[in-house]
């Protein structure tokens, strides 16, 4: 059967924009190679806990915002949210905790109380951010830690754990305009949805369905089919069919991957194949804890970015100074009594892929970077005790088996913004070829995904 658009994969990116494009009246077909949509952010189920494999930092949800506008086009209901309040807390090495709030005066008055070495400076610093959320301003394309004048290294490093946190860049790579666009996020307001990123997944595939389009679970796709003149006219399903596009393939898959598995590497320029190997994204390292609920009347928020040292006279290094503690606020994701906690931290991808040899030498280094996280947890937050558990961990290795991204690579790019073919990120070397997801999306998390997506959907229509 011919489809108007094929999407490939069904993580948030690929799905936002099949239902807007099925709800526009394109025939959309979308394929998933697993049974469930959801991509890299699907819950993973354990021992009677739902983990969230996120930092579950969501924004774009508030009046007006990206996720109000893509759902007053579709035939479904959003998902259920919550704001946070606070946003969340980052907890620095002396212990200091400093809530990152919605209420800016407070705020303001936070830093000012935590870093009175350069409390003016700090303050003055985020004041300058709306200054700077024009990515069009020169000034605003310099590097974020140019604009640190006068402000300590502690100060510094707050920054740098939340933009790394945010975007995957740290403040000697980010644009100013990245960094504002990251940091004010929360003073617009953030969120946790109930039933995590999976039940936004959800809805977008109902939506999609009710719009009339397919969603073929269980179907993995192994190429683009090409016409005798060498253009994608469609794709190669493992099973051996093959399924016309007629309008546009859109890919969801990495950006690395698009290139490397569905178009081809003998099909990829060698300028292209240099961009891309020039793009490093980070891996991530997670345990899935259960924690009493009582200890969580001990803790000032519910999320909580965690810098575990000061890194004095180094570069930062965001896999051995920073973890994210996000508890899923659901009872019902956990047994009686408990909640489910994700911890996550960042990690070099490649070197869990360094090793052909057997399984073991796997299991060996997911126990010690089990227990080096486990040692930096309890020594950032004494506060937990003995009332946390460790009910399974998931290594980019779990990554690259569930979802066969490059080296189990989540999160995007350690970059302020790709553009290998074009200024707009979701073109590709064809014309009828778009990508979407988070190694090509320009604004941070599931919103900047969201916000791409939508203006794909937009661009395809306008083209059709």
């Amino acid at each position: 059967m011919n489809h108007e658009v094929v999407v490939v994969g069904g993580g948030i990116g690929g799905l936002t924009a099949a239902a807007l494009l099925a709800a526009r009246g394109v025939n959309v077909c979308l394929f998933e190679r697993q049974s469930h949509v959801g991509g890299c952010v699907a819950n993973f189920e354990h021992l009677g806990y739902t983990f969230e494999p996120t930092a579950a930092l969501y924004s774009g949800w508030e009046p007006a915002g990206i996720y109000e506008k893509i759902f007053s086009e579709l035939p479904v209901e959003p998902p259920n949210v919550q704001p946070l309040s606070p946003a969340y807390v980052v907890r620095l090495p002396d212990g200091s905790d400093v809530a990152v709030a919605v209420n800016e005066r407070q705020f303001e008055d936070d830093l000012r109380q935590t870093f009175p070495e350069c409390a003016e400076p700090a303050v003055t610093f985020y004041r300058k951010l709306a200054e700077f959320n024009d990515p069009d301003r020169a000034s605003a394309r310099t590097a974020t830690s140019t604009y640190f004048t006068n402000c300590s290294l502690r100060f510094r490093r707050f920054i740098d754990v939340q933009l790394q946190t945010l975007t995957q860049c740290t403040s000697d790579r980010l644009s100013l305009a990245g960094a504002a666009r990251a940091l004010t996020l929360p003073h617009r307001g953030m969120w946790t949805i109930q039933g995590g990123a999976q039940a936004l997944a959800n809805a977008l595939a109902e939506s999609l369905k009710k719009s009339g389009g397919t969603l073929r679970l269980n179907a993995p796709v192994l190429r683009f089919a090409y016409s005798s003149d060498g253009q994608p006219m469609g794709v190669d399903l493992l099973s051996g069919e093959r399924v016309p596009a007629t309008q546009a393939i859109i890919s969801n898959l990495t950006i690395w991957d698009t290139y490397g598995k569905l178009i081809g590497l003998a099909r990829t320029p060698a300028s292209v194949s240099s961009q891309l190997k020039q793009l490093r994204g980070w891996g991530a390292y997670l345990l899935f804890l259960g924690m009493d609920q009582a200890a969580a009347q001990r803790l000032k928020s519910n999320r909580i970015v965690v810098l575990t040292d000061w890194l004095e006279g180094q570069n930062y290094l965001p896999d051995q100074t920073q973890l994210v503690f996000a508890i899923a606020p659901d009872a019902c994701r956990a047994p009686e009594g408990k909640f489910a906690v994700t911890v996550s931290t960042l990690t070099d991808a490649k070197e869990w892929f360094a090793f052909h040899e057997d399984e073991s030498t796997h299991e060996q280094k997911d126990q010690a970077t089990l227990e080096l996280v486990w040692a930096r947890l309890h020594t950032a937050m004494p506060e937990l005790g003995d009332e946390v558990e460790v009910i399974e961990t998931a290594t980019p290795q779990t990554f690259y088996e569930t979802s066969r991204r490059k080296f189990g690579m989540v999160g995007g790019l350690c970059a302020s913004r790709v553009s290998v073919v074009s200024e707009d990120n979701f073109r590709t070397i064809f014309p009828n070829v778009f990508l979407v997801g988070d190694t090509v999306s320009s604004s941070p998390g599931l919103a900047g995904i969201s916000e791409s997506a939508k203006a794909l959907a937009d661009v395809i229509c306008q083209e059709l």
